[in-house]
């Protein structure tokens, strides 16, 4: 009966408010890009293992230079009034951090199996995220019209 009354509430919730139902994807990533951006300052050491050493001038600082841009990105999707170029600079983060991603598939060859499919398997999911962030910019820029 809750199940049921809860599935009603929300089909009613979508039907009258279609903004709001199309806006459930830009609230996912921009909550996912808020809480990775968490991440880098409350678990630094897994971040800092993941950018390549050779970057200067220390791994650090890129974790926290990219948990800072992943924090303002995810507000900036969160908020209707700048989600277009949220969405936009999250397809540009997502690019940017590319090559810790990379370097982790690479650094991680002589893992076992199970942490080498982790490493493998976040290289084509950063695909699947630029085409959500370029799918929530372009609802954002429909919405505004």
């Amino acid at each position: 009966m809750l199940v049921g009354g809860a599935a009603q509430y929300a089909a009613k919730v979508i039907e009258t408010s279609p903004k709001r139902s199309r806006n459930v994807l830009a609230y996912v990533l921009g909550g996912f890009i808020t809480f990775a951006g968490v991440m880098h300052f409350a678990s630094p050491g897994f971040f800092d293992k993941i950018v390549p050493p050779w970057l200067p001038p220390n791994q650090r600082f890129w974790t926290y230079i990219s948990g800072i841009a992943e924090l303002a990105v995810g507000i900036m999707v969160l908020r209707p009034q700048t989600r277009r170029k949220g969405a936009l600079a999250a397809v540009a983060v997502f690019i940017g951090v590319y090559p810790a991603n990379l370097y982790m598939a690479w650094d991680w060859r002589h893992r076992p199996a199970s942490e080498q499919l982790i490493a493998y398997g976040r290289l084509p999911f950063q695909f699947l995220f630029i085409w959500i962030a370029l799918r929530v910019a372009r609802r954002a820029a429909q919405d505004a019209q």
